[in-house]
């Protein structure tokens, strides 16, 4: 009885050192909600692996023992990249934790990370685009739809990027949006002509509101990103869109379809606001400086 409840106490300290780190990611590493939630589930379920073994002490592990959960996540047949992630969640819970002189090493240094197959994301045809971009009401709703179809496409924006945009952050005489990435990090993307078009006959529609938020819902609040994931769906559906098509396709498309016409890959980086070139890699090259006349170009809506 007494060594259970001295379990619990211990494991208790450990949750606690956990929500401690998460607490950190969020307010000095200004990480993303999701990208904290799936930190604290990763060594959560870490933790869970460790109390059915009797270890309460994070000094008690050893790489073995950081190479015995991997092992079970292989064998659950998880994906390489998913088991990256449990991999880069738990080295940065011992590196915060050795800062903090919990630890002294990193036991999970040594274990060997799984490679991934990158494979190319799926994007969306030229002709489905530009059908999904067609205004043919001009209502309120349809314009809404466009416009979000547009910028996700013109800016390669990622849909937590949309949703965030306030009017404040158009510049519509420069041909400019800002927008706020992941870790915090602002950039400023080039709106082409087309998308701008769209954008003033919707400020002249969208209702009035207190909120600055540049997509509202039917309450008068920002949208979200679930509710713009089903809009662009239900607009791929309405046009004759075979495939599923969602948000994040369209900055694929953006990037696909800009490298067919220029080549810089740094410039792609720049585009997208990927932290890392390892992330734009996947695509091949995008030249930056040239962007708005590019994307003018090369438009679904350009074509003749």
């Amino acid at each position: 009885m007494v060594n259970h409840e001295k379990n619990k106490s211990q494991s208790e300290i450990l949750v606690k050192q956990i929500e401690e780190f998460v607490t950190y990611l969020g307010v000095e590493k200004n990480y993303a909600q999701n990208t904290i939630a799936s930190y604290e589930r990763d060594l959560l379920k870490f933790l869970s692996f460790l109390i059915n073994r009797n270890i309460a002490d994070w000094l008690e592990i050893e790489s073995d023992t950081v190479n015995l959960f991997v092992m079970g996540l292989r064998h659950s047949e998880m994906s390489g990249k998913s088991i990256r992630r449990y991999l880069s969640s738990i080295r940065g819970f011992f590196n915060f934790l050795i800062d903090n002189g919990v630890m002294v090493k990193n036991p999970a240094l040594s274990i060997q990370t799984p490679k991934i197959d990158r494979v190319l994301p799926k994007t969306i045809d030229f002709d489905d685009l530009r059908n999904m971009m067609n205004l043919k009401t001009g209502h309120y709703s349809e314009l809404r739809s466009v416009l979000m179809i547009e910028l996700l496409y013109s800016c390669g924006l990622r849909v937590s990027e949309l949703v965030g945009i306030n009017i404040k952050d158009l510049d519509v005489n420069e041909g400019f949006v800002r927008v706020m990435g992941k870790g915090g990090k602002a950039r400023f993307s080039p709106i082409g002509s087309s998308a701008i078009n769209v954008l003033e006959t919707y400020l002249t529609k969208r209702p009035e509101s207190e909120s600055d938020a540049l997509f509202l819902n039917q309450k008068d609040l920002r949208i979200s990103p679930r509710s713009v994931q089903n809009i662009v769906k239900k607009r791929a559906l309405d046009v004759g869109v075979s495939i599923n098509v969602h948000p994040h396709m369209l900055r694929h498309a953006a990037a696909t379809h800009f490298l067919q016409s220029s080549h810089d890959l740094r410039t792609v980086q720049e585009f997208l606001g990927h932290k890392s070139i390892k992330s734009t890699q996947i695509y091949t090259h995008l030249d930056f400086l040239e962007l708005s006349k590019v994307y003018d170009e090369f438009h679904p809506r350009a074509k003749k």
